[in-house]
């Protein structure tokens, strides 16, 4: 007996003729595979001419290469800092055949995010999408040059979210959208894309003991910190020194202490001899608030620790099991 594959046969009610069982669900799976090909095909169309290829020459490494996107008609450009750091000289390939030289305006290793200035302008660009609505299964594009092919298109599935992500600064990147579209080497720095063809994240780090585990910085991290990078070139803040992400409130606590929303921060790591640490934050607690402002999220957060708040005391409302306790924090500067 050979180890052939059979087709499942069925009969049709005892007649004495049988057909493939597999005919109806053929028809099936090739409307669903022409819709979701229809869907990709059009992100791909629409965002495609706003994305660009980095050649880099190193001042000590050998040079390298990534990925990056527009991000304004004026030519700025959002890529990975890990891409472009260090760089003696950049050169960017845009998706109608031109090339231009880049340069680095500002660069954030804590979230691994940078921004190049070329001197073309009126190019494509992409928007943000809010990445606080995406849900686990929704789908997401990436375009970028994996291995130097550029213009490569691979789509999947939001695998997670709320990830951590060490970046190579040493400190935890949160709320990363982990993903199973197949990204490679050369991919990093380009977007992740919704079915709308806006960005829900920036493509950065690939797990290579594992298959279809990529992760990427959530659009709504990168929306803030291009903000900073365009102006200073670097993000001045303050820091917990905490990990985190968010959490449902158990609805009795959120009625008892009167909270604006029904989500909160759960610290899930406290850096030793941190300004946490020193104010006896735990892990486990839930941070609703930082100075009476509310911290749904670890995005709200992020943009609560500004430069202001550096050696400053600053309340701290958490729910420690069924209570609500107030701490005093002295953030200190995150280091770039």
């Amino acid at each position: 007996m050979n180890n052939a594959i059979l087709p499942i046969l069925h009969s049709d009610g005892g007649n004495g003729s049988e057909t493939n069982s597999n005919e109806p669900f053929e028809t099936h799976d090739q409307s669903s595979l022409d819709a979701y090909s229809q869907t990709v095909s059009s992100v791909f169309e629409k965002a495609s001419k706003a994305v660009v290829h980095i050649e880099v020459e190193g001042n000590k490494a050998p040079g390298g290469s990534g990925s990056g996107f527009f991000i304004s008609p004026d030519g700025y450009i959002l890529t990975n800092s890990h891409v472009v750091s260090g760089a003696r000289s950049l050169r960017v390939y845009l998706a109608d055949g031109r090339s231009a030289s880049g340069e680095v305006v500002g660069n954030d290793p804590e979230t691994d995010l940078a921004i190049v200035r070329t001197d073309v302008d009126e190019v494509d660009h992409l928007a943000f999408a809010d990445s606080e609505r995406l849900q686990p299964g929704q789908i997401a594009v990436a375009i970028g040059s994996p291995m130097g092919f550029q213009q490569t298109v691979t789509a999947g599935i939001i695998s997670g979210l709320g990830r951590s992500l060490r970046a190579r600064s040493g400190r935890l990147i949160d709320n990363v959208i982990q993903t199973d579209a197949a990204l490679n080497p050369g991919n990093s720095g380009g977007p992740l894309l919704n079915s709308r063809g806006e960005v829900i994240g920036v493509n950065t780090a690939i797990i290579y003991t594992a298959q279809g585990i990529c992760l990427a910085i959530a659009s709504n991290i990168a929306r803030w910190v291009v903000g900073w990078l365009i102006k200073e070139g670097r993000v001045r803040r303050s820091h917990l020194g905490i990990a985190g992400r968010k959490v449902p409130l158990v609805r009795k606590l959120f009625r008892l202490y009167e909270l604006e929303h029904d989500t909160g921060v759960l610290v899930a790591g406290v850096e030793p001899e941190s300004p946490a640490a020193r104010a006896r934050i735990r892990e486990g607690d839930i941070i609703v608030s930082i100075e009476g402002k509310a911290t749904p999220s670890v995005d709200a957060l992020h943009r609560l620790l500004t430069a202001d708040l550096i050696g400053e005391a600053a309340q701290v409302r958490l729910i420690r099991g069924l209570e609500m306790k107030r701490l005093v924090v002295f953030p200190g500067e995150t280091q770039n």
